[in-house]
């Protein structure tokens, strides 16, 4: 009964970090790739495109990242070897990915107050839209790499490649990083539009979804028949455990561009959710019982059980505190209604 119990302890610890990360990739994910359009947009059709996504991202886009520090200071606390191992093998990507995450909040804000400066907020706007690549892509190439079975824990001693990420399935992965979250932010801006009354906006960014989801799809079949090769523990455990998440995963991405494309935007961006949550999923679901395969399963790697218990009882708190307090934000920020800009030329005119 206690192993049972123990077990189960481990296993919430586990699924816990993970709903941290889906939720970091569904929210931060659509900051992100709110910049990766940012960086695409140009001419004044572009300026009323960045209106839109900054105003979209303007209340919540820092509150997003609490959830990328719930990750890191849960794995530090349940998987600390896990944490000092990746944090070994792959400093460089983490760091570039860290710095793409203050490049990109500190280029958002000098953009928003240099407003009297075009050429320097121009400058600050491109510098916002290149740090919004830089994060998914190495994040995601970073997690290909801890798949892939070349990062190695043997005898209390980290080992293995340091350019496990510089594959070609790392690199497939982090384009795909690139691509989801290239995808979730027009599900959003779709919505954004909608509630301002902007068809215009609407019918651009619903195109530019469609696009990133089928590049999505292309990308992900690409970097499964790239699997078999170089991450044969995570391809055995889709064959072997992971398929119906696999098919799950394509209806619900069958789904989003369907709705997408019947322009049904609310439910889209629910949908979009789902297909992330479900990709995410599927990777964790095929990987178990591994961390980092093929040396550290999550019974290997956890703390004692007493900080497993600690954990789990302070990051439950922690939840608690912080859904309701994101909701209400949301709340505050997203469902009242839009107010016109009223430029001072207006109203010194008026």
């Amino acid at each position: 009964m206690i192993a049972m119990l123990t077990e189960l302890l481990l296993y919430l610890c586990a699924v816990l970090l993970w709903l941290s990360l889906i939720t970091y990739a569904v929210l931060g994910g659509a900051d992100l790739g709110g910049g990766i359009w940012d960086l695409l947009t140009f001419g004044a059709r572009g300026d009323k495109e960045r209106d839109l996504i900054t105003r979209a991202l303007g209340p919540v886009w820092e509150a997003n990242n609490v959830w990328l520090i719930y990750l890191v200071v849960g794995l530090m606390t349940a998987f600390p070897v896990v944490a000092a191992t990746i944090a070994t093998t792959l400093f460089l990507p983490f760091s570039l990915a860290l710095i793409g995450v203050v490049m990109r909040g500190a280029s958002f804000a000098f953009r928003i107050h240099l407003t009297r400066y075009f050429t320097i907020r121009a400058i600050w706007g491109r510098a916002f839209g290149f740090a919004s690549l830089l994060t998914p892509f190495f994040l995601g190439a970073s997690a290909a790499a801890v798949a892939s079975g070349q990062i190695r824990y043997q005898n209390g001693q980290t080992a293995g490649l340091s350019t496990a990420w510089l594959t070609p399935f790392a690199l497939c992965i982090g384009l795909l990083g690139l691509a989801l979250c290239a995808t979730i932010a027009p599900f959003y801006l779709t919505v954004e539009a909608e509630r301002s009354d902007q068809q215009e906006l609407m019918e651009t960014f619903r195109k530019r979804g469609l696009l990133a989801n089928v590049v999505v799809g292309v990308l992900s079949l690409i970097c499964l028949a790239l699997t078999s090769h170089y991450a044969p523990q995570l391809w055995s455990g889709m064959l072997g455990h992971a398929l119906w998440a696999i098919a799950a995963t394509a209806i619900l991405w069958i789904a989003a561009t369907t709705i997408l494309f019947l322009r049904h935007y609310k439910l889209a961006r629910v949908l979009v959710v789902l297909e992330v949550a479900s990709l995410l999923g599927t990777w964790g679901v095929a990987q178990l019982p591994y961390i980092i395969p093929p040396d550290l399963t999550i019974p290997v790697a956890a703390s004692p059980t007493t900080t497993l218990w600690e954990f789990l009882i302070t990051a439950l708190i922690g939840v608690l505190v912080i859904v309701p307090s994101i909701w209400f934000l949301f709340h505050v920020f997203k469902a009242q209604d839009i107010v016109p800009v009223v430029h001072e030329k207006a109203f010194e005119e008026a």
